[in-house]
């Protein structure tokens, strides 16, 4: 009896326990000073682009949101490249949904030929701002904005020391051994482009090399070296909205195709069927060019040929379009000589980059090639050593290639906090068996 009585106490405070608990889960805990309680007042909005920064641009623009997800978006903004590539050009589109639906806009951003990477970034910054403040002045944090007007001369023309031409010099260099195996080589190369409105001119010359070393055992040694050569240069000039004139010159000399030195001169004409200030939303470009070309070969190929000059014509169609579910584009060309019709080859390419459903994106590449055209074999063959190491072009009569892949986001729509500490995570851990 006595036992009883003590278990009533130990009991109601059993009880007691369990309901503060189960009230404290109720109540939210309290967040950060200052952090607001109700939904964000500032527009929520979703950027498509490549290679955006989204911790950088919520940094830049703290009166919006950043939501990663289309479906939780009040504006789209559509970012693509516009120009040359490389340039830093941008065309960036706002659609507005839900209450700004209807409120649409497109703004440019193009910065000097010269500026640094870091420039660029900023001034697309900046861009995305001028366009994100028509929906903010909409909503409750507008009254938190203010705008100043920075009263500076224009100049009326470009002033460029030089000229509107960019260079480019690039070089690597590997080298890795082992007891038996060595392996080296180097690649360099140095472009020259120029790009206007009316005139685009782009120039390049390259060089590679590759050296392996084997030893087989027993005094036996295997050296193998690969090496190419070449340069390029094309000009374009604009002949209106539609159409575009140009030609293309080439020199190579490859080790592994058997071509000791190939020179190859094209004329090429163009039409777009849109405009071309289309470009950065879509494109159905078809493209004809006619080429001579003077062959000098390493040794004398399967057609018992050690020199010839052959001319060749070649047809291209390639269509692109952008979209807010991705993009899409697919490419298409045709060639043949014109000694021998059956020689010829037939070229298919497609990308696709397609937004399935809010966070998962999904990609794929591929090309095929039809392959009748192999001038250049050499009537020697290859050893075994040089076919394993890829030393030697070999008769095929097709080649493809097929990237699949998909990406896949979920979580918080609030998460553009920008916290550089410790950078991008620091080091990591490996184990290799």
């Amino acid at each position: 009896m006595t036992t009883r009585h003590r278990r009533v106490p130990s009991l109601i405070l059993a009880v007691l326990l369990l309901a503060a608990a189960a009230a404290s889960a109720q109540v939210p805990p309290p967040g950060p000073a200052g952090a607001p309680s109700g939904p964000s007042p500032r527009p929520k909005v979703f950027v498509n682009g490549p290679g955006l920064d989204i911790g950088f641009l919520a940094g830049e623009i703290a009166f919006v949101e950043f939501v990663p997800e289309l479906a939780a978006a009040q504006v789209r903004v559509t970012v693509t490249p516009a120009g040359p590539p490389g340039r830093g050009a941008f065309s960036l589109k706002f659609t507005g949904l839900g209450e700004f639906h209807g409120d649409d806009n497109t703004l440019h951003f193009d910065p000097p030929a010269e500026a640094p990477p870091e420039e660029v970034r900023k001034g697309l910054a900046g861009t995305l701002k001028l366009g994100l403040l028509r929906y903010a002045a909409k909503t409750p944090v507008a009254k938190d904005l203010s705008v100043k007007f920075l009263d500076q001369a224009k100049p009326t023309s470009v002033d460029d020391r030089w000229d509107f031409w960019v260079f480019s010099l690039s070089g690597n260099a590997f080298l890795m051994g082992e007891t038996q195996y060595r392996d080296g080589s180097y690649y360099a190369s140095v472009s020259a482009n120029r790009v206007t409105p009316a005139f685009k001119v782009l120039t390049q010359v390259y060089g590679n090399w590759n050296h392996n070393w084997f030893d087989l055992g027993g005094g036996d040694v295997y050296e193998s070296s690969r090496h190419g050569y070449g340069g390029s240069a094309m000009i374009v000039k604009s002949l209106g909205p539609h159409w575009s004139v140009g030609g293309y010159v080439e020199a190579e000399s490859s080790s592994y195709s058997n071509l000791k030195l190939v020179l190859t001169a094209a004329p090429a004409l163009e039409f777009d069927v849109f405009p071309y200030s289309e470009s950065t939303k879509r494109q159905l470009r078809v493209l004809y060019r006619l080429g001579l070309t003077r062959a000098r070969y390493n040794e004398e190929t399967i057609y018992f040929k050690t020199a010839e000059t052959l001319l060749q014509g070649a047809l291209n169609v390639a269509y692109e379009v952008v979209r807010p579910w991705g993009k899409a584009s697919v490419q298409i060309e045709g060639s043949h000589f014109f000694h021998d019709f059956s020689k010829n080859r037939l070229e298919l390419e497609g990308e696709l980059e397609f937004r399935v459903w809010r966070g998962l994106s999904f990609e794929i590449d591929g090309s095929y090639t039809r392959i009748r055209d192999q001038l250049a074999l050499s009537a020697a063959g290859a050893t075994l050593e040089e076919i394993l190491l890829r030393q030697r072009q070999l008769a095929t009569g097709y080649d493809y290639s097929l990237s699949v892949g998909f990406n896949f986001s979920f979580g918080s729509t609030r998460s553009n906090v920008v916290n550089p500490r410790f950078g991008n995570g620091g080091r990591s851990i490996s184990i290799s068996m």
